[in-house]
């Protein structure tokens, strides 16, 4: 109930509040955290959060307040897509496993995709983030590739199977010191 809904509250906003007031010693720290919100379907309308690549990938340089996630098919975006012309000029959510962290990047970069969030493939992955770094080939990819929680990438595809619908609408980067904590709308499965 109500009770249980404001300890979740209160927790995310010492977790925030401990986030943004110190610096930890070891582990991410609060920018190198990237946030997206998705708009819609309505029922994921939450703010995720996802960690950058360390050492491939680009950077954000336009917030995109209104932009497809369009969940790539195969998921694992090893290889030609079914559904590559969808991802032109969107962001791809792919799922972790089959091939490289970078040679999925590549894969929606050659689709012209203008970023990849990569969701674990542990669906039951709510807390660990995994450092995603360049493989041995020498390759190079300019788009931004963002790792995302296994739980929260399986919430936003079942959302999206549930509602048939071929994509999400998100709001990325999302710029949380400017956001009240009250009205900070993590998923509800996430326990700070």
């Amino acid at each position: 109930g109500w009770r249980r809904r404001a300890a979740a509250m209160l927790r995310r906003s010492l977790w925030l509040c401990l986030c943004l007031c110190s610096c930890p010693a070891r582990g991410l720290r609060i920018h190198e955290y990237l946030y997206f919100q998705v708009l819609s379907p309505g029922d994921i309308r939450y703010i995720f959060t996802a960690t950058p690549a360390k050492d491939f990938g680009g950077v954000f340089n336009t917030r995109y307040d209104q932009i497809h996630l369009v969940p790539a098919d195969p998921p694992e975006a090893c290889g030609e897509l079914n559904n590559g012309v969808f991802i032109q000029d969107q962001i791809a959510l792919v799922e972790r496993g089959g091939c490289s962290f970078l040679s999925k990047t590549r894969v929606i970069q050659e689709h012209g995709g203008r970023a990849v969030i990569i969701a674990d493939n542990a669906y039951d992955n709510d807390s660990f983030y995994i450092e995603m770094i360049q493989d041995s080939t020498r390759r190079t990819a300019d788009i931004p590739a963002l790792f995302l929680l296994g739980r929260d990438g399986y919430m936003i595809r079942r959302s999206l199977e549930q509602h048939g619908l071929p994509w999400a609408v998100i709001s990325i980067p999302v710029n949380v010191t400017s956001i009240p904590t009250y009205e900070m709308m993590q998923p509800p499965w996430t326990f700070w």
